[in-house]
């Protein structure tokens, strides 16, 4: 027997100073059993600092041909693809063909950086790709915050994001990796 999702239900508040965008979001997030809290926040995070009315979770681990979050135009083509952790070089240039602009971020500490020097150079030619890198720390201290029914605030300004819940709050500012 296959085991199923687990759910989870995020309210988020958003205010993002950079972008000038400030909404709440109520999402239910699909959490694959394969998936670990630190890669579902990391997703949530994802789609906080790309937050607009047609941003949409995928079927994610499910599907070998969809990122983590999308956006679609009114014409159905791909304008944004995100991806979270450290995807292969075929998937990531596929990605670039496919969609206006591919977003990967990556967690993972020193393996993430790893990763990154054993492809940043193939893939010099994808003008629409941009890496970012969580430091290990931050992406650890975002699982901490997991529970069934999240109401997270995120202020995003000049790069930095301050995120937490009624307890805790904490910075994050990814790595640049390209």
């Amino acid at each position: 027997m296959a085991l199923k999702a687990t759910i989870f239900r995020a309210l988020l508040q958003i205010s993002d100073m950079d972008r000038n965008y400030y909404n709440e979001h109520q999402l239910t997030l699909a959490r694959h059993p394969s998936e670990t809290d630190e890669r579902m926040m990391v997703r949530l995070l994802a789609f906080a600092l790309h937050a607009e009315e047609r941003l949409e979770f995928t079927k994610g681990l499910c599907a070998d041909d969809e990122p983590a979050i999308w956006r679609h135009s009114f014409s159905d083509q791909i304008e944004l693809w995100i991806d979270v952790g450290q995807p292969d070089e075929n998937r990531i240039r596929k990605a670039c063909n496919r969609a206006d602009q591919v977003i990967i971020y990556s967690y993972g500490g020193r393996s993430a950086a790893l990763w990154w020097q054993r492809l940043c150079d193939k893939l010099q030619r994808h003008g629409n790709l941009r890496v970012f890198n969580l430091p290990e720390a931050a992406s650890k201290t975002l699982a901490e915050l997991v529970q069934r029914s999240m109401e997270l605030h995120i202020s995003i300004q000049d790069g930095q994001v301050c995120i937490g819940d009624a307890e805790r709050n904490f910075m994050v500012e990814a790595e640049v990796f390209r």
